[in-house]
């Protein structure tokens, strides 16, 4: 027989409790603020839902009724500087941070609501509904509330899409030196979703402080966490990835900031992330004023029974039972929480004219101008103000023939070198003399804390990477082995970096790049070879970088760098052992955003194309000495076009080819030839040519391959179609 020993993890996991001991040694004030911080919460809850009853609220309104208790006392446990992010239940989340912004001493329920606590209450209850006033001039409604100047970085409408971000937010405070900690709410249903899981992983690994914070109501939307997980104590996940975790009652607020203080401490101590699960209650369903009963999922014993302990007449009880505060008092600050929400409603509200007695509608005054609607989806460019900007012609440096990837690593290395902000992360990046093509070669030895190989997880490192660049204390810049993988960091990508800038207002900077590289040619296969330019295309928020020689690379990926927008860099493996001019001197120039480069001139044709194509083109235009104007596009996303240099060549030769490698499906060509025949229709003889790859993606079979992809042989073909050549 087999011996078995028992093995137990090495992180531990406790369950905390309060003892009428904590509850009778709590300082009065902290009791009085919890309090307060509830009655608060709750009054602000109660009326948008009476908003949301009467059609005021467009959209969801995820009440957090019977969950304040967790928000707060895990808020109660925070400093200022410490960062917190949520989920689309937020609300209590956001209020709890920002209560404690506004009110650092604490908020005295015998006193008079303060200036300021109504206005923190105006601005939300604006955001909420959409109007002018709001944080994110109603642009981020009840899902998305962010106040970054009060640590409160985002809550989230993705399940468990902001739980990557806090992490960004946990390693810039980890290195930058401070005792900060960043702490992530999230639900049981979230709990379940693989970017929570790879970031707990990641989390872990990097020892970052950063609190995942579970809120375990039992319910992702109407089914229950027994239908969904075996093990419903959520907490119990935390050893399993090496993180120390607490198990509390959520509705019992004091519990929940012994058990936060605790794990702060732990985190600031630099001893790593943390779990801390509170089991708790939503009063209401998914989404509305309506009990979960009236949907026949719960019972109304089952709501009862939790009603019975409500967070809030648990510390009201305890106030009286010691004195602090009477019952009478505790009744007062509730009617003047109700009073003060009811005053700030009439503040966005008026009766609605010609409507029934009691009827209102929002201020007319209080809507953001429709004028706004695409205001910030990307930077003004202001960041580029005092750039040194060259061309080839106008470069006055050296120049010397160099490798594509030798540049990659050059320009990458003098970046490191002058913006200590910039930091790398990807799969293997810090091994292998440079990674798996050698695009950070020697750059872990000179800046070993910031070349950061990461686990296989792109959905975690990507959100990291978002985080980093949102708290603003960095510059990240995210290697992709292969562009395919964008699908795995879907979420992150498309759903985060790219819409944080205009989701939040259009005021915060998300300076990521993302390095990511095409294998057409090398065997690969399908999910190894595709040329991400014409989906990224579609997503607002990127710009799209297609570097074709080593000149470009160096000048492209320095205006990246500088750029405030997140930018995606295209390479090629075609690219990286080809020799061309690269500079022998300055490395600092850049090259001008939305600035495309004509690399032939001719009559008789337009040929449009970008990165590795374009040497292609080039080939196919010598090989027939074509009369035809050939322009490298460089920068490829809607609002970086050179439709200057576009416009130009298609007036004068009247024939457009666009010209590209991947397959047709994801093609980059397919809308840019609409947008074409769009605004210079007038000037075209011809419909508009296009060369690509097939419509299947590229096979591991050599030959399959290779008639699955375009190159030179291609555009020759379709030059003498068009030309008669």
């Amino acid at each position: 027989m087999p011996e078995h020993k028992s093995l137990s993890p090495h992180a531990p996991w406790v369950e905390v409790t309060t003892t009428p001991e904590d509850w009778d040694s709590a300082d009065p004030g902290l009791l009085t603020s919890m309090f307060s911080q509830m009655v608060l919460i709750r009054s602000f809850e109660k009326y948008v839902l009476e908003l949301a009853g009467a059609g005021l609220i467009h959209g969801p309104a995820h009440s957090s009724i019977g969950q304040e208790g967790a928000a707060v006392g895990s808020g109660l446990a925070l400093i200022p500087g410490d960062t917190v992010n949520g989920s689309h239940r937020g609300h209590h989340q956001f209020l709890a941070k920002t209560l404690q912004h506004v009110a650092p001493e604490g908020i005295d329920p015998t006193a008079p609501i303060s200036v300021e606590v109504q206005g923190l209450m105006l601005r939300t209850l604006a955001e909420i509904a959409g109007l002018d006033r709001g944080f994110s001039h109603g642009r981020g409604g009840s899902m998305h509330l962010q106040w970054n100047e009060a640590g409160a970085i985002g809550t989230n409408a993705i399940v468990g899409g902001g739980v990557p971000l806090a992490a960004g937010s946990a390693f810039a405070h980890q290195h930058a030196g401070t005792e900060n900690i960043a702490v992530t709410y999230f639900g049981d249903g979230a709990s379940n979703i693989g970017s929570t899981l790879e970031t707990f992983n990641l989390a872990a690994a990097w020892h970052l402080p950063l609190c995942f914070f579970i809120e375990n109501n039992l319910y992702a939307v109407s089914t229950h966490i027994d239908e969904v997980t075996a093990d419903s104590r959520l907490s119990g996940r935390g050893p399993g990835f090496g993180l120390a975790a607490w198990k509390v009652d959520g509705m019992d607020p004091l519990a929940v900031y012994l058990a936060s203080m605790e794990a702060a401490a732990y985190m600031r101590e630099g001893h790593g992330a943390t779990v801390i699960e509170a089991d708790t209650y939503r009063y209401f369903h998914q989404n509305g004023p309506f009990p979960g009963s009236a949907f026949r999922y719960r019972s109304k014993e089952e709501e009862s029974s939790w009603r019975s302990r409500d967070p809030i007449e648990l510390v009201a009880s305890h106030l009286a039972r010691r004195g602090v505060l009477s019952e009478d008092q505790a009744t007062a600050f509730v009617i003047a929480a109700d009073a003060v929400m009811a005053g700030l409603g009439d503040v966005l509200l008026e009766p609605k004219p010609d409507g029934k007695p009691g009827e209102r509608r929002i201020k007319p005054s209080e809507w953001p101008d429709p004028a706004f609607v695409d205001v910030g989806i990307r930077g003004d460019l202001s960041e580029f103000e005092g750039a040194t900007f060259s061309d080839r012609d106008s470069y006055a440096g050296g120049i010397e023939q160099m490798k594509v990837i030798d540049a990659v690593a050059v320009v990458m290395g003098r970046r490191m070198e002058m913006d200590p902000r910039i930091v790398v992360l990807g799969e293997d990046v810090h091994r292998l003399n440079g990674g798996t093509n050698g695009a950070t070669k020697g750059l872990r030895d000179l800046y070993p804390a910031r070349v950061l190989g990461t686990p296989i997880s792109e959905n975690a490192f990507t959100g990291l990477a978002g985080g980093m660049a949102l708290d603003g204390r960095f510059r990240p810049v995210i290697e992709f082995m292969y562009a395919d993988f964008m699908w795995v960091a879907a979420d992150q990508l498309f759903n985060q970096i790219a819409k944080a800038r205009h989701m939040f207002g259009g005021k915060d900077p998300v300076p990521v790049v993302l390095r990511s590289k095409v294998a057409i040619g090398t065997g690969y296969g399908s999910q190894h070879s595709m040329d991400p330019a014409g989906i990224f295309a579609t997503s607002a928020g990127w710009r799209i970088v297609a570097p074709s020689n080593p000149f470009d690379y160096v000048g492209l990926m320095n205006s990246a760098l500088r750029c405030d927008d997140p930018v995606l860099v295209i390479e090629s493996v075609d690219l990286y052992n080809s020799t061309g001019d690269g500079p022998a001197g300055d490395l600092d120039y850049c090259l001008p955003v939305g600035k495309a480069a004509v690399k032939n001139t001719g009559a008789k044709g337009t040929i449009i194309t970008y990165g590795t194509m374009t040497n292609f083109v080039m080939e196919a235009v010598k090989e027939l000495d074509a009369d035809v104007d050939v322009i490298d596009l460089r920068w490829l996303d809607r609002a970086s076009l050179d439709w200057e240099t576009i416009s130009a060549s298609v007036k004068k030769t009247n024939v457009v080819l666009i010209a590209e490698q991947g397959a047709v499906g994801t093609s980059y060509g397919g809308w840019l030839a609409d947008e074409i025949q769009r605004r210079l229709f007038d000037w075209l003889d011809a419909p508009i040519e296009r060369v690509t790859g097939s419509v299947a993606s590229p096979s591991i079979s050599k030959v399959l391959e290779r008639a699955a992809f375009a190159q030179a042989p291609e555009v020759v073909a379709k030059l003498r179609q068009m030309l008669g050549a």
